[in-house]
C-alpha cells in the first residue's frame, strides 16, 4: 500500500485529495442532504448575491428540489468516484479532469461564487472557496514528469502569489477590517466538539473590538506568505507558516467545516490550503524567483556596460 499510495511526495498528496474527495461524497448521503434543509442551503448561498448570480444559484435548487433523492444521490456518487478514481493511478488523469469541471459547478451552485461577489468572503471562514483548491491541488499534481504538474513550476508559483495576494485584499476590504468582523465571524463558527467550541469562545473574546489590527496583521502575513515564493526567499519557512496559520483557520473560523456539526458538505477550505502548502514544498527550490529573467537581463547588461567602460 505504501508504494503504490505513497511511494513519492506527488502521490502522497494525491492520495490525500483522492481521500478527501471520498470524504465529501460520504458527507453528501447524510440525512440532512435528503431533506428541504439542503436546499435552503443552497438558497441562501445566493441571498444578497448580484442578482445573475442569485437567479442562477435559485434556477440550480429549484431543479434539484424536484427529484432531490435522484440529484443529491448523483452529487454524492460523482464525488465518490472521483476520489476512487484519483486513488486508481490508471485513472487518475480522467478524475483529475472530471474533478475540475466539478469544481466549478460546485463553486458557483454550491459556494456562491465564495461569497466574492457580496462582500462577505472572508480567509477565516473559507474564503475563496474550498472546492478551488481542490482544482489547483490536482493541477499542480497532476500525474506527469514536469514539475508543477499541468501549471508547471511557474504557473504553480504564480497561482500561489495570486491567491495570497486576494487573500491580502480580502482581509483588507471593509467588511473584514471592521472592529467586531473576526469576533461575529468567529461566533458563527460551527463546531460540534465542546473542546473546539471553548477554543472558539476564546478566540472570540480576544478579537472582540480587535478587528481592524487582526485585519492588518493577517494582511500582511498574506503579503508575505505571497512574496516569499514569488521572490523563492525563505520558501519553506513561509510554507510553515501558512500551514499554521491555515489550521487556526480551520480550527477557530471554520470549525472543521462543521463536520461534527452534521450538514457539512467538506471539511472547508483550511485542510485544503494545508494540502496545497505541501505540494508547494514539492516546488520550493526548484526555480528561481518569478523574477529572475528581468533580474538577470539587467544583471547581464550593467556586466557588459561595466566591460566596455
Amino acid at each position: 500500500m505504501r508504494s503504490y499510495f505513497f511511494s513519492d511526495r506527488r502521490r502522497s498528496i494525491l492520495t490525500v485529495l483522492g481521500l478527501i474527495w471520498l470524504l465529501d461524497g460520504g458527507l453528501q448521503f447524510q440525512s440532512f442532504m435528503y431533506s428541504k434543509g439542503f436546499i435552503e442551503l443552497l438558497e441562501e448561498t445566493g441571498a444578497g448575491q448580484p442578482g445573475w448570480l442569485h437567479s442562477s444559484i435559485l434556477w440550480a435548487a429549484h431543479i434539484a428540489s424536484h427529484n432531490l433523492t435522484v440529484y443529491d444521490t448523483l452529487f454524492g456518487l460523482i464525488q465518490v468516484a472521483i476520489g476512487l478514481g484519483i486513488l486508481y493511478r490508471p485513472t487518475a488523469k480522467a478524475a483529475l479532469a472530471v474533478s475540475f469541471a466539478w469544481a466549478i459547478v460546485v463553486w458557483w451552485f454550491g459556494e456562491g461564487a465564495g461569497m466574492m461577489f457580496m462582500g462577505a468572503a472572508n480567509p477565516l471562514t473559507g474564503a475563496p472557496g474550498a472546492v478551488l483548491i481542490y482544482a489547483l491541488i490536482g493541477l499542480i499534481v497532476w500525474p506527469n514528469d514536469r514539475p508543477g504538474g499541468l501549471l508547471g513550476l511557474r504557473g504553480a508559483r504564480t497561482s500561489w502569489v495570486v491567491l495570497w495576494l486576494i487573500m491580502a485584499w480580502l482581509w483588507l476590504a471593509l467588511p473584514n477590517n471592521s472592529a467586531n468582523a473576526s469576533y461575529g465571524a468567529i461566533g458563527a463558527a460551527p463546531s460540534g466538539i465542546s473542546a473546539m467550541t471553548e477554543v472558539q469562545k476564546w478566540a472570540a473574546e480576544a478579537a472582540k473590538g480587535n478587528g481592524l489590527p487582526i485585519a492588518l496583521v493577517l494582511g500582511a502575513i498574506s503579503v508575505a506568505i505571497a512574496l516569499s515564493v514569488g521572490l523563492n526567499w525563505r520558501v519553506r519557512e513561509f510554507l510553515l507558516v501558512a500551514i499554521v496559520l491555515n489550521i487556526a483557520y480551520w480550527i477557530i473560523g471554520q470549525g472543521l467545516g462543521g463536520i461534527f456539526e452534521g450538514g457539512a458538505t467538506d471539511p472547508n477550505a483550511g485542510l485544503l490550503f494545508v494540502v496545497l502548502s505541501f505540494a508547494m514544498f514539492t516546488l520550493a527550490s526548484d526555480a528561481p524567483p518569478l523574477f529572475s529573467h528581468t533580474r538577470t537581463a539587467v544583471a547581464t547588461r550593467r556586466a557588459a556596460i561595466g566591460a566596455q567602460a
